[in-house]
């Protein structure tokens, strides 16, 4: 696991996601030169995840989009759980950038920012029951928490409404586990046809663009 040296300590803000991609993109090249298989992207907002994948030939992940392959197989409709109603907008976007807008039951806000999940967790926990609830009551046939800092809430909740939740930190390894024993067994590997084909090298080098140099 790698955390950034520096900059935000979370991702609420479209300027913070803007700031983070040119070093997770840094990330991706160095983990593909020293032989790494795959790459997951810590953060459900996904930055960077189109841009890493058309720049490097590993695999690379990240929880929105594994989390909603995965939850459309498990259940016709999925609401999504977040912390701030800020968030929803974004997300929104990429469930229908991944194809997934049809699946989509609603998005619910138990209205408690990233540095707040873990403060008091017994009211984290109460109010992830009780939006999740109100999710399952309007169609929801399976839950995707919205926020790698969820991460260990999913056990619990699930007994309490009795339909699958999706923890986005489980999900994103699982996916970047099959995909890479995919690309081993067949050679599926992300198509480096038209929505993930690489800069030219030349012009990488000529404009001195270092973080995409392989």
């Amino acid at each position: 696991m790698l955390s950034l040296e520096k900059g935000p300590h979370h991702l609420e803000y479209y300027s913070y996601d803007a700031l983070v991609v040119p070093r997770i993109l840094k990330i991706v090249k160095r983990a593909e030169k020293e032989g790494y298989d795959a790459v997951i992207i810590g953060c459900f907002y996904d930055p960077g995840l189109y841009e890493a994948r058309e720049i490097s030939n590993i695999v690379v992940v990240a929880p929105c989009e594994s989390s909603l392959h995965i939850a459309s197989t498990l259940g016709d409709k999925f609401s999504i759980i977040v912390g701030r109603r800020k968030w929803i907008p974004l997300m929104f976007r990429r469930v229908c950038e991944y194809g997934f807008r049809d699946k989509l039951q609603s998005f619910k806000s138990i209205e408690l920012g990233v540095n707040e999940l873990h403060k008091d967790e017994e009211e984290t926990k109460r109010r992830l029951i009780r939006v999740s609830k109100e999710a399952v009551v309007e169609g929801a046939e399976v839950i995707i928490l919205g926020c790698t800092v969820f991460y260990g809430f999913y056990k619990e909740l699930q007994k309490v409404v009795k339909v699958p939740v999706i923890d986005p930190v489980i999900a994103s390894l699982k996916y970047a586990e099959l995909l890479v024993k995919m690309k081993k067994l067949a050679g599926w590997g992300h198509s480096k046809v038209y929505s993930y084909e690489p800069p030219p090298d030349e012009e990488v080098r000529k404009w001195r663009l270092e973080e995409l140099i392989p």
